[in-house]
């Protein structure tokens, strides 16, 4: 973000950026489909107040891909065993539970997958660094398997591909964290 004070007038614009945003790529599929005039309109904003605060609609992804990373790396280094990944569960899902309206957007059009990729190996690299076994090719894969499978289950839940609620989807992916790590 580009705005050097945050005041309360530019807080509010950028959350109406970030949600116009949000419900743009939700309507148009794809974020090569959206432009800065029509982020503008949807968020009530002039073209001038939006590249105040962002260079490209590109930014915008990119800012609310990073928050996410960010909140997910502030939390991971508790993980210390696999007993940890839980609690970490729990922050991931509070996070997203918080955030619900935003990500059923965002995830419901054809640009998770950058997102996902960077994510998937994002958390596979800490939760094998953080577990200290990096030469077990099994934990290793079962770490892959379940960062996978995790990352996919969510998005599926924010496109409603799934009927299953937030927290059913918490639990079962707690489940899985148990069941495929515990052995390790």
């Amino acid at each position: 973000m580009k705005v050097k004070r945050i005041n309360a007038s530019s807080k509010k614009t950028n959350k109406a950026i970030r949600e116009a945003f949000a419900e743009l790529l939700k309507e148009k599929g794809d974020l090569s489909h959206i432009t800065a005039t029509d982020l503008s309109k949807k968020a009530d904003i002039t073209r001038a107040a939006f590249y105040t605060h962002y260079d490209s609609i590109y930014e915008v992804a990119q800012e609310l891909q990073d928050e996410t990373l960010n909140i997910l790396m502030n939390h991971i280094t508790s993980i210390k065993t696999i007993e940890d990944i839980e609690n970490y569960i729990d922050i991931i899902f509070d996070y997203l539970k918080n955030n619900e309206n935003i990500y059923h957007m965002i995830l419901s059009s054809n640009d998770p997958l950058m997102f996902a990729s960077r994510l998937n190996k994002y958390m596979t690299k800490e939760i094998s660094n953080i577990l200290k076994n990096t030469n077990n090719k099994e934990l290793l894969l079962a770490i892959s398997f379940f960062c996978d499978g995790s990352i996919n289950l969510i998005i599926k839940y924010f496109r409603n591909e799934i009927s299953i609620t937030l927290d059913e989807t918490k639990s079962f992916i707690k489940t899985m964290a148990n069941t495929i790590l515990k052995g390790y």
